[in-house]
């Protein structure tokens, strides 16, 4: 799987924002805060505010704030907001796409594959983040030496 830049810098602000709770903030203290180019960073927060994820107000007293408490937001959902479904195969959802022959099964790896991230994704929220204590599950996996590890180009 990879994120982009643009979900990157979505989970970071949204952290920041979790932590912030009913406060507005502004962009610039997001973008300072997490080391975001500002009008990148502008541009995402549009997009989480026109998902319905973050709210904003203009003015002295205005900034960004999340419209549902952190432990009400997935990763999942963040992710969503700024690049789509979390698993697309050629533009296309797994569930819609068909092989013949030996390559036939690809399909269900795909599907399951889309099944492993929800798994996590859908499970973890910004609370969990911000506090930085996620689930036993997701913790789990980050306990095998495995998973810390890039495999073998060779």
């Amino acid at each position: 799987m990879r994120l982009s830049a643009r979900v990157d810098y979505a989970l970071r602000a949204a952290a920041e924002l979790s932590v912030a709770g009913s406060h507005p903030v502004t962009a610039v203290q997001l973008a300072e805060a997490q080391q975001i180019p500002p009008k990148f960073l502008e541009n995402i927060l549009g997009q989480l505010r026109r998902s319905g994820l973050v709210r904003s107000q203009r003015g002295p007293e205005g900034g960004y704030w999340l419209a549902r408490p952190a432990d009400q937001i997935s990763l999942a959902d963040l992710i969503r907001a700024i690049d789509g479904p979390l698993l697309g195969v050629r533009g296309e959802r797994p569930e819609h796409v068909g092989y013949e022959g030996p390559a036939a099964s690809l399909q269900e790896v795909w599907i399951a594959l889309r099944a492993s991230e929800r798994a996590i994704l859908e499970q973890v929220t910004l609370a969990h983040i911000a506090a930085g204590k996620l689930p036993e599950q997701v913790q789990k996996l980050t306990e095998d030496p495995a998973a810390w590890e890039s495999p073998s180009l060779i």
